[in-house]
C-alpha cells in the first residue's frame, strides 16, 4: 500500500498514512492529533541525480561566512539555509527536520521551537538525532 503525506489545515500537524489505491479515492483521512478531516495532501520530494562534487560546491557557496553572520538573529534566513542545505544533501532528513525548518521559516526562534517540541529537544540532548548537539545550535 502506498504511503501518503498530509498536513492538517487546522493544527498544522504533518503525518503519513497508508492507503490502498482504492481507499485513497474513498476513505476520509483524518489528522491523528486533532481528528480533523481538514487535511491537505503533501507531494513528496523528487530527486535529481548530481555528482557529490556539484553538491559540495553548492553547499560551500551557501556556507559563505558573510552569509552566516546574522543567522542567529534571523530564524527565517536560518530556515531557508537549512532547507537549501537539506535539498543539496539529496536525502530525506525526516519529518522532524521538516517541522523545525517550517517553524524557522515562519519566524519562530530556536527557543520557541524547543518549547513547542520538547520531545524533539530531549531526543537531541540524548544524542538520538544530532549526536548530542544542543537544540540551540540551529
Amino acid at each position: 500500500m502506498p504511503n501518503y503525506s498530509f498536513t492538517c489545515s487546522d493544527c498544522q500537524t504533518r503525518f503519513r498514512t497508508f492507503l490502498s489505491y482504492t481507499e485513497f479515492e474513498k476513505k476520509k483521512v483524518r489528522c491523528p492529533k486533532c481528528k480533523s478531516a481538514n487535511v491537505v495532501r503533501r507531494i513528496g520530494r523528487i530527486r535529481v541525480l548530481r555528482s557529490e562534487e556539484s553538491r559540495m560546491e553548492s553547499m560551500e557557496s551557501m556556507a559563505n561566512p558573510a552569509s552566516l553572520e546574522d543567522l542567529e538573529d534571523d530564524p527565517r534566513a536560518m530556515g531557508r539555509l537549512m532547507r537549501q542545505m537539506g535539498a543539496e544533501m539529496g536525502e530525506d532528513l525526516g519529518e522532524d527536520f521538516d517541522e523545525v525548518v517550517d517553524r524557522l521559516e515562519r519566524g519562530q526562534s530556536a527557543e520557541e521551537i524547543e518549547a513547542a517540541l520538547p520531545d524533539l529537544a530531549n531526543e537531541m540532548d540524548s544524542g538520538g538525532m544530532g549526536g548530542g548537539d544542543d537544540f540551540d545550535d540551529l
